[in-house]
């Protein structure tokens, strides 16, 4: 035993073990531009992550901490190097992610404009970070940069930081997305150069697709006194006809679709028969969302809102502004009787809707748990989308009304609330 005794302190005072390769010194885990969630509160954000496993909760849920001005603590959750649903907040994250998985030592690091010569000296995330702001700040040297580099990169990097010029697209953008819908080697990169080209109002010429998919409707006059137009959808007779018809519109592209039908977009859009054939109001919507200017998107989103069409609208939220999204959120909510994942939808994480629970839909889900053969797991994602939905006053009446209603304060299906009520409104509002 004394033996014993005596080879374990030699072995832990004289003998040091040497790793089986070099080791690596990672930097410092980057601070971010918001700071963490306050420490009482992490136990709440780790709950909520723990127990939403699907991977747009976790989503929404970062999404709402960045719209009220705070970011989850490292320690709770981190992102890959690959993480492109994080929000932009995390880049530094991602991009140390990247750093730790790599088998380099770290290398880049700058805060530098970026510029087309210093492009390698950012980390991929970063870079796009720094290309978002340069593009709101100044488009066409954030244009200019892309010139000079995105031929360097691969497909989908290429069709990503592609997408960027959809902010503050203009005419300036037209002869370098002429190029790319010309030259590109990627064919979903030449499809979305395309598709910014007819935003802008060059799409392709209304050729012999076009007039085939205008066959499909007809532009017919009603009323008597007041004659307005009106497209209808022609009868499908066959599978078939229904099947081209889809090929036809994804092929399309609105202007031409319009010119097609002897209309401008606008009137199309307004003389739309809505709610008549839901797979040509999808399909439209969808033409209208890759392919149609800002204002041709609000004008579809207010036209099939009025024609009680909240599904549409879910279609056409992502190329709203915040303020809008909100809007159509709550006159879906306090119009029509849908639920609150459904708002969430339409107005995503950013919203501060007031009173939910006052809608016919909050009132019908207070009656439902107040039933005697309610369990404790339902309506869970319901809570939840309320809790993401709702300004910070309005979930602590919510939370007020739905304890009363006999729901427990500690029932893990107002997690979301209860973060949201105790949580200090930093971020910048809708």
């Amino acid at each position: 035993m004394r033996l014993l005794a005596l080879a374990g302190q030699f072995l832990s005072t004289a003998v040091t073990t040497e790793p089986s390769a070099a080791l690596r010194v990672l930097p410092d885990i980057p601070a971010l531009a918001l700071p963490t969630v306050p420490e009482t509160l992490r136990p709440l954000v780790r709950r909520i992550l723990a127990t939403k496993k699907q991977g747009k909760v976790k989503t929404d849920l970062l999404y709402f901490l960045a719209a009220r001005g705070w970011t989850s603590h490292p320690a709770d959750w981190m992102p890959e190097a690959d993480d492109e649903d994080a929000p932009d907040v995390y880049a530094k994250w991602r991009d140390w992610a990247a750093i730790a998985a790599s088998n380099s030592a770290a290398r880049r690091q700058t805060d530098d404009r970026l510029t087309a010569e210093n492009w390698d000296d950012f980390w991929p995330a970063a870079r796009k970070v720094a290309l978002i702001e340069l593009r709101r700040r100044e488009p066409s040297a954030a244009r200019a940069v892309l010139e000079a580099r995105l031929a360097g990169e691969n497909a989908d990097v290429r069709w990503r930081l592609l997408s960027l010029l959809a902010e503050r697209l203009s005419d300036d953008d037209l002869t370098f997305l002429e190029a790319i819908a010309a030259n590109d080697r990627a064919p979903r990169v030449k499809a979305l150069a395309t598709s910014l080209l007819a935003r802008l109002g060059r799409g392709s010429a209304a050729g012999e697709d076009t007039a085939e998919l205008a066959g499909f409707f007809a532009v017919k006059t009603m009323g008597l006194l007041r004659r307005a137009r009106v497209v209808q959808a022609e009868p499908l007779k066959t599978p078939a006809q229904s099947l081209r018809r889809k090929a036809l519109f994804d092929g399309a592209d609105f202007a031409s679709f319009a010119d097609a039908l002897g209309l401008a977009p606008q009137e199309l859009i307004a003389a739309w028969d809505w709610n008549a054939d839901r797979a040509a109001d999808a399909a439209l919507v969808d033409l209208i969302m890759a392919t149609g200017t800002d204002a041709q998107v609000t004008q579809a989103a207010d036209a099939v809102n009025e024609r009680d069409a909240p599904g549409l609208i879910i279609s056409l939220a992502e190329r709203l502004a915040p303020g809008e999204r909100a809007r159509h959120a709550e006159a879906a909510l306090n119009t029509r009787d849908i639920r609150f994942e459904l708002v969430q939808l339409i107005a995503g994480t950013a919203a501060r809707l007031r009173d939910p629970l006052s809608a016919t839909t909050g009132k019908a889900l207070l009656a439902a748990l107040q039933r005697d053969d309610a369990k404790p797991s339902d309506h869970t994602e319901e809570l939840h989308a309320l809790g993401l939905i709702v300004s910070r006053e309005g979930a602590r009446g919510a939370l007020e009304r739905l304890t009363g209603a006999g729901l427990l304060h500690g029932d893990p299906r107002l997690d979301m609330l209860r973060l949201n009520a105790a949580l200090d409104d930093k971020g910048a509002k809708p």
